[in-house]
């Protein structure tokens, strides 16, 4: 498994694995096994948060790390609703209590809202003190938000900033990437294969996919990793996806390969608002 170094030097998985839309009593069986099967692969970077099935996803989280906690990279993250002081100590204590740990390596402020940043920097030192997370970050934030973050100088600097980034959209590449890497953070990219299977469907990731026996989605997030400080988090809730995600480790698109899909789906060239879902 390829890793990325954090901006305090921990090294974590290049690849981990995501839980947006899992948490469904009805299949909890086998996305248990699937976030299990997905540990022993190296994918032992986990994402979660409060807001996915209104705390279900962290339930879930919870069982399937079951005995193995010191050996995860766990990160959940708190809404904006319960971004001011009182709130996110709270958030978290019901966060770990679903996760059914003592702490988190990595919380983060899911989106911006109207509670002011110092105020929810602030929580998150308290929450670094009292040794409930390890680290604190932020996502959907834009390089304007970041800077304004910045000049807050805190005491423990933002570990990473989570943002959607695969092949069709790829806005951040105009002037938020290059922003963290002169600052040696690096992005965490959610939906690195998209959503509703349009990105699935290129032409040009299936050509790519064809000349390395893989498949679309093994290529988009290969491509997301591609420069070696963007870590994917990619869902799979069944052992096959799980096995493909973590084998997508392996690619190295060639450059012949980084043409065709700037061909297709091209990079930026003007400042555009920051996507999200």
């Amino acid at each position: 498994m390829r890793t990325v170094t954090l901006n305090d030097g921990t090294v974590v998985p290049a690849i981990g694995q995501g839980t947006w839309m899992m948490g469904d009593a009805r299949n909890r069986a086998r996305e248990v096994a699937a976030l299990k099967a997905g540990m022993d692969l190296g994918m032992t970077l986990i994402d979660t948060a409060e807001m996915y099935g209104d705390g279900d996803a962290e339930d879930l989280v919870g069982e399937a790390m079951a005995g193995r906690r010191d050996s995860l990279f766990l990160v959940s993250k708190v809404l904006p609703s319960n971004a001011d002081k009182r709130g996110v100590l709270r958030a978290c204590e019901r966060s770990l209590k679903r996760l059914k740990t003592d702490r988190l390596d990595l919380y983060l402020l899911h989106w911006r809202g109207g509670t002011p940043l110092a105020e929810t920097v602030e929580a998150f030192e308290t929450l670094i003190r009292d040794g409930k997370i390890r680290r604190w970050g932020v996502s959907n934030f834009d390089v304007s938000d970041m800077e304004e973050l910045e000049a807050l100088a805190p005491t423990v600097p933002c570990a990473t900033n989570q943002v959607l980034y695969n092949p069709e959209n790829r806005g951040i590449e105009f002037d938020l990437l290059d922003w963290h890497r002169d600052r040696g953070m690096p992005v965490m990219a959610y939906s690195p294969v998209g959503q509703g299977g349009k990105l699935l469907a290129s032409r040009a990731l299936a050509s790519v996919a064809a000349r390395h026996a893989v498949s679309a989605a093994q290529i988009a997030i290969a491509w997301a990793i591609r420069h070696g400080d963007v870590m994917a988090i990619p869902k799979a809730s069944s052992l096959p996806h799980v096995r493909q995600n973590a084998e997508a480790s392996d690619i190295v698109l060639t450059p012949e390969d980084l043409a065709e899909i700037d061909a297709a789906h091209q990079p930026p060239r003007r400042k555009r608002p920051l996507e999200m879902l």
